[in-house]
């Protein structure tokens, strides 16, 4: 099973269908997990897709419209029924305070859950010390909205051939590796000698918003995008009047960002079949998924 990826808990936008949930992502990322907009029956959808809620570490709001925050409460509350021991924080507009305040404390339960509220009011990283960075992009949408970047530190790899003929191996690789140097018998061997560099991969939301060149930003460089493609492009007009983007603007965020691969979700109820979409976006950027409940996609191996 890949160790980064992506399980889709849920794909609607504003209302829900009998094959799609309320908004959720979970991004599976090693040993940690980063859960994305919770929408109703989010904890139910984590069951279906079979995916431990206890490894997440931080929640993403995008913005507070419902579908987008209203399963918080129940995964809080799981999360403190699980008694899990680390901190986890939750992420979210700082305009949007009030209404998180309320759903932290929807109904009363046995809290045991170490909640780290981290309220966001302007772009740049909103979360650092750990295996990655989250940061924030405030998108074009309304009420207040950001979206939120995986960022994986660039690092090194060991090349084994170059290990073997300097003499390194077991656990001097690691010494190696910590230090920058080696001090062997009758040589000194450099970090630097017998590795590469390795670019950290990334992750972007896009979520809830107008087309505009924060979205692009947002998504610069990315592995992978998950992007709302609310409309298609024959509804063009309803997305500019309620800040969305069509399947072809997911297309060209992606595509003008340079993204590696596309998950489109977040679909109006009036496309019972979304291949519509997937055509608009497959179109301008061919990497392309279409989201579907409790389905999982892999966040592409590194880049050589």
């Amino acid at each position: 099973m890949p160790s980064r990826e992506l399980v889709v808990l849920g794909s609607a936008s504003q209302t829900p269908t009998r094959r799609r949930n309320h908004n959720g992502y979970l991004l599976r990322w090693d040993d940690r997990s980063v859960l994305f907009d919770p929408g109703e029956g989010t904890q139910r959808q984590l069951l279906l897709a079979d995916a431990s809620p206890t490894g997440i570490r931080h929640i993403c709001i995008t913005h507070f419209h419902g579908d987008h925050c209203l399963g918080l409460p129940g995964i809080l509350q799981r999360l403190s029924l699980d008694r899990v021991a680390h901190p986890v924080e939750v992420l979210f507009p700082a305009s949007g305070a009030a209404y998180f305040d309320r759903l932290r404390h929807a109904s009363a339960y046995q809290d045991h859950l170490d909640v780290r509220p981290v309220p966001v009011a302007a772009d740049g990283p909103a979360s650092t010390g750990g295996p990655f960075a989250i940061e924030a992009v405030r998108l074009g949408h309304d009420p207040e909205t950001f979206g939120w970047r995986v960022v994986e530190p660039d690092g090194i790899r060991m090349l084994p051939d170059r290990l073997a003929e300097a003499g390194v191996h077991g656990p001097a690789v690691g010494v190696l590796a910590a230090t920058g140097v080696l001090d062997l018998a009758d040589r000194t061997v450099r970090l630097e000698d017998v590795s590469a560099p390795r670019k950290g991969q990334r992750m972007a939301f896009v979520m809830d918003t107008g087309m505009c060149d924060a979205a692009v930003d947002l998504a610069a460089g990315a592995d992978l995008v998950v992007c709302e493609a609310t409309f298609a492009s024959a509804d063009h007009d309803l997305a500019r009047r309620y800040r969305h983007l069509t399947a072809a603007d997911a297309g060209r965020v992606a595509r003008d960002a340079g993204a590696r691969r596309l998950v489109i979700t977040h679909f109006s109820q009036r496309y019972p079949d979304v291949r519509v979409l997937l055509d608009e976006a497959a179109a301008v950027f061919p990497d392309v998924v279409a989201a579907e409940d409790l389905a999982r996609v892999p966040v592409p191996t590194r880049r050589r």
